[in-house]
């Protein structure tokens, strides 16, 4: 029998939350992406997509068996922070409209996108995932995730980083 107590089921409902905008995310993603490629976009940093998509479907994973196995302790200073992280996700995916996905995708001849937090940020979508990795699973009191997930997400973000950057400088 699953445990009832307010910090599971607090830590259940910021989790179902978090999975539920993931799936949102990965279909609007989809959904841009096809749009993109039909209208002459192309994709770069292919190679480390399968790994940094696999960081994060295990991240998600062992955060429900943190969940499930009764270990989840919540933290309401930690989760009030991830939540404040999503106004920084909308903004940067409202500012990219048509653009956002979770891919790389050049479109030639677009400008690239200086409005929104773009003024401040050169990556602010990577702030956000490298705060979220962090973030959530000390919400659930896990500090051992926090750490292994956020190194594990540092490799794959200097990956893709180096592959979007190379972009950048030449349309630059």
């Amino acid at each position: 029998m699953l445990e009832t107590s307010p910090s599971f089921l607090l830590a259940g409902a910021l989790l179902v939350y978090v999975t539920l905008e993931r799936l949102f995310e990965l279909l609007l993603s989809r959904r841009h992406t096809q749009a993109l490629l039909a209208a002459g976009a192309y994709e770069v940093g292919r190679g480390h997509y399968p790994f940094m998509m696999g960081i994060h479907v295990l991240w998600l994973a062992a955060l429900w068996a943190l969940l499930l196995s009764g270990d989840a302790m919540f933290q309401i200073a930690a989760a009030i922070l991830y939540l404040l992280i999503q106004a920084l996700r909308f903004w940067t995916m409202t500012t990219l409209g048509g653009l956002w996905t979770t891919r790389i995708i050049v479109v030639p001849h677009v400008p690239l996108v200086k409005s929104g937090p773009y003024r401040f940020l050169r990556h602010p979508n990577y702030v956000v995932v490298v705060l979220e990795i962090a973030l959530l699973p000390l919400a659930l009191g896990s500090w051992p995730l926090a750490l292994g997930f956020s190194a594990a997400n540092a490799f794959a973000l200097l990956l893709r980083i180096k592959a979007e950057e190379a972009t950048l400088r030449k349309r630059s």
